[in-house]
């Protein structure tokens, strides 16, 4: 493997370039063309400044192939050329810094979601990285980095293409918006769990915003793993100058913060959007000399949903998983699995997280079903659901690889034993895909009567995850429960094999509780004594039903009595909790309130709010045959429950998964109310005409508007991207508009905006006009003039609503 970037970073600072696009349209960019086609058109031109920012101190410098893939040269008729626009992008960066320089292959998002929030499949996705990458590599890149990633389970895939492409070294960098997260949520945490676990060489931040903005991210970052971290903010956020869209963020004042992200570890620093190589120069000039502060914490195992990290074991509070979620047992499940639905799961999803659970067992096991098609739908149905990280409960390799493939996180594989085919099928997929594994002590021969021949089960499972590259702290053991009116020592062997796993072998400890009393009446007794028992020798995960309360108060109770729950902290958060519910009961019960001063949620508000796509329209369908008006459906049930959707966003508790789905159930609900709407007074509430400005073919954030749009009963014209201004104005005229909304992602693109605005004004044209993308701030919306800046999707629709009303 090509390893001299990792070789020189262990003992030097390295500095990256800054921004291509802006300096190509110094040179003569047109927006009608990609920067990526200047490879093969104006080689010299790139060639400059590659070399440019490398006589200004950059070590490395990446290619010009930033949009280089599949989906983004099909926009400009260029599928053709992907191998020759790759290619030549690595020869002009070697061209630029010969052998004294590092030439990174550059590699961006495909500007489309993949499953479950777009229709790209995850092997789809992967085809399309894999072959930019393998183009890349057989060129002569030292290194690819991914950048500007924002969906975690869009980097997932691109970074096992990458790796799979060939030895090479990968950094795998994410950009964060507002509260540290991604657009779709993950925080950096939780990106650094997940990419580690996958494989990379090092992790980082880019463009997001400028350097005062990634402060936090890049501490964040460098608390959560050891690898090596890059960071790369933009020269602060554009500003309309004299006309022209301007970066304000000095070379000093970058140089100065770059100097603040070595304090906290980063050992590769560069820049992004609107950056120079005047920058680049302050930078090296700061950092010369300095040397990379070396991390080397220890991590117990951590296994991560999209937006959250879960830690278990080395000295952390024991964590709850939550069963259940399978059909054993359960024919309602069972049935509904083998129909494909997933109402039952995300329901028990829901209420067990709500509970208490903090990770979820998930299992699709019933005969005569497409096992890996099922748990493919349950995890996305789940992950889409519920922020607890997942375990996948499966024998089945198929089933687990699917699960594995879907999954926009760590998640943890129930199970792998110490039988050599269990280890040669299950380890191999453990490793591929970046999860954590359950390891079962038991062997050809069985379970094992004694504590000290299931620890050889557990050390053997460790040292074949050892030997695959699998580190020992993505490894927790299950000691096994059994029967205790079957065997009466049993209890006592599991327990012992606890302390032995720990101690001897140093690795944490699950266990499936309730199978102690199989067989007895009150087993929930039975069931919490030895649970608090286990907490006491050590366990560190518990697999229990988190409704039944009176084992969730023995589980805080147990795991305080045993020392474990330092301070009593997370006792006194739940029992605390539960004073107050009953405080609150006692003062409902004196003053005689009557019993629905709260009344239930309606169904209808609930699926919006739930994202419950597969049931609304029954449930549509059962309000209107109880005589409900459709009109009243839609301003009591659906639009309120959209608004708390977006209050939800607002505050941080809903990310864009959530908004979406909610969106999608919102969208079903319309198609069957709007005949019945049709046939009363019909509401308008306006037409809005929707596009990506001329030369930008971004459009997701555009996308996604449009469906809040027409979710709140608003008109939408959506042109599409890549729009002339003319071709804007015209639609706005002729659709009658009262808003026109323009998106763009580039800062190249972004005077288009302007101009629309400018030619609205001087020919004293009806049209309000909205703006925003990654790169528009509320402070470029005001200098062009725009009457709203919408940062996001609620955003935009609380600006067109008050934009309608007259209300600005």
């Amino acid at each position: 493997m090509k390893t001299e970037i990792l070789n020189y970073i262990k003992s030097n600072i390295l500095v990256f370039d800054g921004a291509m696009g802006t300096e190509l349209q110094k040179m003569g960019l047109s927006e009608n063309e990609p920067p990526e086609i200047w490879n093969i058109n104006k080689p010299d031109y790139v060639v400059k400044i590659h070399r440019a920012y490398f006589e200004s101190g950059a070590k490395a410098v990446t290619t010009n192939t930033f949009g280089a893939n599949r989906i983004k040269l099909a926009e400009y008729g260029l599928v053709n050329r992907l191998e020759d626009i790759n290619a030549a992008g690595v020869r002009l960066a070697r061209e630029a810094v010969g052998e004294k320089g590092f030439v990174v292959g550059s590699i961006g998002p495909l500007g489309v979601f993949i499953e479950p929030l777009g229709d790209l499949s995850f092997d789809e996705a992967y085809d399309i990285f894999y072959e930019q990458a393998r183009a890349l590599i057989r060129a002569g890149a030292d290194a690819i980095i991914l950048e500007t990633m924002s969906d975690l389970g869009e980097i997932r895939a691109a970074l096992l293409a990458a790796k799979d492409a060939g030895d090479i070294s990968v950094i795998a960098s994410m950009t964060y918006a507002e509260r540290e997260r991604t657009l779709t949520g993950t925080d950096p945490e939780t990106a650094a769990v997940v990419l580690e676990s996958l494989g990379a060489h090092a992790v980082g931040v880019n463009c997001s915003g400028g350097p005062k903005e990634l402060e936090k991210v890049v501490e964040i970052l460098c608390r959560a793993t050891n690898l090596p971290v890059l960071v790369e903010p933009n020269a602060g956020m554009p500003e309309l100058i004299n006309g022209r869209t301007m970066f304000k963020e000095t070379p000093q004042s970058m140089a100065n913060y770059s100097k603040k992200f070595v304090s906290l570890g980063a050992v590769m620093v560069g820049s992004c959007c609107g950056s120079t190589p005047e920058h680049t120069a302050a930078i090296a000039g700061e950092l010369q000399g300095l040397k990379p502060n070396h991390r080397s914490r220890l991590f117990p195992l951590r296994a991560a949903g999209r937006s959250r990290t879960e830690k278990i074991g080395h000295n952390c509070f024991p964590v709850i998983i939550g069963e259940r979620i399978n059909p054993t047992g359960k024919k309602y499940l069972a049935d509904e699995i083998r129909e494909g639905k997933t109402k039952v799961i995300k329901a028990d999803a829901i209420s067990k997280e709500k509970a208490g659970a903090h990770l979820l067992d998930v299992n699709v096991g019933v005969p005569g079903v497409d096992e890996p098609a099922l748990m493919k739908a349950a995890v996305q149905a789940v992950q889409s659901t519920v922020n607890a990280p997942l375990v996948l409960d499966s024998s089945n390799p198929c089933t687990l690889e699917a699960g594995l493939k879907a999954y926009h996180g760590k998640a943890v594989v129930n199970s792998v034993t110490a039988e050599t085919e269990s280890l040669k099928k299950i380890l191999p997929l453990v490793k591929r895909y970046g999860a954590a594994v359950i390891g079962l002590c038991l062997d050809e021969r069985g379970i094992p009567e004694s504590a000290e021949e299931r620890l050889k089960a557990a050390a053997r499972i460790l040292e074949y995850a050892q030997d695959l590259g699998i580190p020992s702290k993505d490894l927790i053991i299950d000691c096994l429960t059994l029967a205790v009116s079957a065997e009466p020592r049993s209890a006592l062997v599991t327990l012992e094999s606890i302390e032995l796993v720990r101690k001897i072998l140093g690795l944490p400890t699950v266990l499936g509780v309730s199978n102690i009393s199989f067989g007895l009446p009150m087993r929930s007794v039975l069931n919490r004594a030895f649970l608090t028992a286990a907490l006491e020798r050590g366990l560190d995960a518990a697999i229990i039903n988190p409704l039944d309360t009176d084992m969730l108060d023995a589980f805080y109770a147990g795991a305080m009595i045993a020392g474990r729950d330092k301070n009593a902290e997370h006792y006194v958060a739940r029992f605390s909790q539960t004073v107050n519910e009953k405080k609150g009961e006692s003062q409902v019960k004196d003053k005689e309130l009557p019993s629905d001063k709260e009344p239930k949620m309606h169904p209808l508000m609930e699926a919006v709010i739930r994202g419950d796509r597969e049931n609304i329209t029954s449930l549509v369908e059962k309000s209107l045959d109880e005589k409900i008006n459709p009109m009243d459906i839609l301003d009591k049930y659906l639009i309120p429950a959209l608004e708390e959707v977006g209050r939800k966003y607002e505050k941080g508790e809903y990310f864009l998964p959530q908004l979406m789905l909610s969106a999608d159930a919102m969208q079903e609900a319309f198609k069957r109310l709007k005949p019945e709407l049709e046939r009363v007074e019909k509401r308008y509430r306006g037409t809005v005409v929707l596009a990506t400005v001329k030369g930008d073919i971004h459009d997701i954030g555009k996308n996604i508007v449009a469906i809040m749009l027409k979710n709140h009963g608003f008109n939408v014209v959506d042109l599409g991207k890549n729009i002339p201004n003319e071709t804007i104005i015209e639609a706005a005229q002729r659709e009658k508009a009262e808003v026109i909304g323009l998106s763009a992602l580039m800062t190249t693109t972004m005077p288009r905006m302007g101009e629309i605005i400018d030619i609205i004004k001087k020919n004293n044209l009806p049209f309000k006009v909205i703006v925003g993308g990654a790169a528009v701030t509320e402070r470029y919306a005001r200098e062009i003039g725009a009457d709203g800046y919408g940062k996001d999707a609620v955003a935009a629709v609380n600006i067109v609503s008050k934009l309608m009303e007259g209300k600005i």
